[in-house]
Order: C-alpha cells, then structure tokens, then sequence
C-alpha cells in the first residue's frame, strides 16, 4: 500500500508540476509584441483548460469517462 501511494506522490508532484510550467508558458503568449491573437482565441485557450481540468476533476470522484480531444485553434 505504501509503495502505491509513494508512486501516486512522485507521479502527482512531477506532472503538477509540468503542468503549472505549462499554463506559465501559456500565459508568455500574452505578450503583443511577439504574437498576434484575439479575444476568441483566449477563450477558446482557457475554455478548453477549464473542459480538461473538469474532467479530471471528475475522474478523481469516480467516473472515469476519459476523453482524448485534440485542442485546435482553427476548425
């Protein structure tokens, strides 16, 4: 049982914390002087990070409809 909640820590402290490096990432696309974007891309960004967050949110109380959407900007 310990090694599967050390497994779980380990796991869950590394992926937390390429996530956050990531979202930071998303946040230097902000800057107008090396990209161009508008409003509705923004959105659709953090609409599709909040669908994702919720869904694994959901999987943590025991539904685990998982679902591999691919996040595109154009389409």
């Amino acid at each position: 049982m310990r090694d599967k909640r050390q497994k779980f820590v380990e796991l869950a402290e590394s992926r937390v914390n390429r996530t956050i490096k990531d979202i930071r990432l998303i946040g230097n696309l902000s800057n107008k002087n090396a990209y161009s974007y508008t409003h509705d891309d923004v959105k659709k960004i953090f609409v599709a990070i909040q669908k994702e967050l919720e869904a694994a949110k959901v999987r943590f109380e025991g539904d685990s409809d998982k679902q591999d959407e691919i996040f595109r900007l154009k389409g």
